[in-house]
């Protein structure tokens, strides 16, 4: 039986990298400022897909960003076009676009309800005024609920994205935060505690002392809130910062923690196919340039070997609460999972950090709070 990492993708990724700013955390790739280049960076869009050759069927279909709204309605609008020609969205598919509530006006909600797009992950971070403005988000909290509301108008599936341990945040504003969203009833909340990216101003301004990160016993008691007050919502844990409503888990992230294969086009987009994990320039500019010239966007490629490809399968599976099933493992990677991995898993369920159910081997409540280092030791 073939591997499902050889089979055809059935997910695509497309990276939109403009935003009005770079925001004082943030180390995505994306472009601030630079507008004036969505047509040509279309241009390179539409050359990059014309590599598939024939139009692919998906079931997941994703824009992220930057911000893929920020673009101007006709620019959307020609993304969409772009995209409904060269993938075929299988019954039952998920179409998800990353937002922001700024900017985003009902002619754009029309835009994306009508090319099909059925999932939104609103990027809310905080309803707090002054943490919006030390985030540097382009947003307030009116903005957040007026799009909420419209949102909820047109699409079912309506995601939130909050930050928790942010630099003067207390355990209590964290769980208003936590009850706000709750009160908005979205079907899905993804929960991040901040990091201090190198080469961010998050970075910049902790090292020169006038931001104070917080310590790592109140960031590990924000994430407990989110895992207590989210479950007595009636929302799911099925992934280390994620949490759904019954039946509105974001399948095309599943892909990824699965180490299934998927598509990736725009710049600093990465793909997974045949085994071969490749990346695209992060420069916006630099991947323009070479893809319009003819030339690869293609900055890093790597084919994995059998072993390393069942070994990240094994972290990128362990993300998930439902862990990993010892026979599905057996069939993706080719790999018996104890003998690949036997000694670590018994020091890390001796820890208290794995939990091995016997068909396979699952993340405890414990471990999750050591998420990286626990998966790290799989490597």
């Amino acid at each position: 039986m073939t591997s499902p990492v050889f089979a055809e993708p059935r997910a695509a990724y497309l990276h939109v990298p403009f935003c009005v700013h770079r925001c004082g955390y943030c180390d995505f790739t994306l472009l601030a400022g630079r507008d004036d280049l969505a047509g040509e960076y279309l241009r390179a869009m539409e050359l990059e897909l014309r590599q598939l050759e024939q139009p692919r069927e998906l079931d997941t279909l994703f824009f992220g960003g930057g911000t893929p709204t920020h673009l101007a309605e006709d620019e959307l609008a020609r993304l969409l076009k772009l995209a409904r020609e060269w993938f075929r969205l299988a019954p039952g598919y998920e179409f998800s676009v990353e937002a922001n509530p700024a900017g985003l006006t009902d002619e754009k909600l029309r835009l994306l309800a009508e090319a099909g797009v059925n999932r939104i992950s609103l990027g809310v971070q905080s309803f707090d005024e002054g943490l919006l403005k030390l985030l540097e988000r382009d947003h307030r909290e009116a903005e957040i609920l007026d799009a909420i509301a419209r949102l909820q108008e047109r699409f079912e599936n309506v995601s939130l994205d909050l930050i928790f341990a942010l630099p003067g945040q207390t355990l209590a504003h964290w769980r208003e935060t936590l009850r706000r969203a709750i009160e908005l009833r979205p079907t899905h909340l993804s929960t991040y505690g901040l990091t201090f990216e190198k080469g961010t101003t998050f970075w910049s301004r902790r090292e020169k002392g006038a931001i104070q990160q917080l310590p790592n016993e109140l960031e590990r008691d924000m994430y407990a809130a989110a895992m207590d007050d989210l479950a007595a919502a009636g929302f799911e844990q099925y992934e280390i910062s994620n949490f759904a409503r019954p039946g509105f888990r974001c399948r095309h992230n599943q892909t990824y923690w699965r180490a299934l294969p998927y598509f990736g086009f725009g710049p600093g987009a990465a793909r997974y196919i045949n085994g071969r994990r490749e990346s695209n320039h992060r420069s916006t500019t630099t991947w323009i340039k070479r893809v319009l010239a003819g030339q690869s966007g293609i900055a890093m490629s790597e084919e994995l070997t059998p072993e390393h490809r069942a070994r990240e399968s094994i972290v990128l599976g362990l993300r998930q609460l439902d862990g990993i099933r010892r026979e599905e493992f057996q069939t993706l990677t080719g790999f018996d999972l104890d003998s690949l991995a036997g000694d670590t898993i018994q020091r890390e369920v001796a820890a208290g950090r794995i939990e091995d159910f016997g068909d396979g081997i699952r993340i405890t409540h414990a471990g999750r709070f050591f998420a990286d280092p626990v998966m790290i030791a799989f490597l």
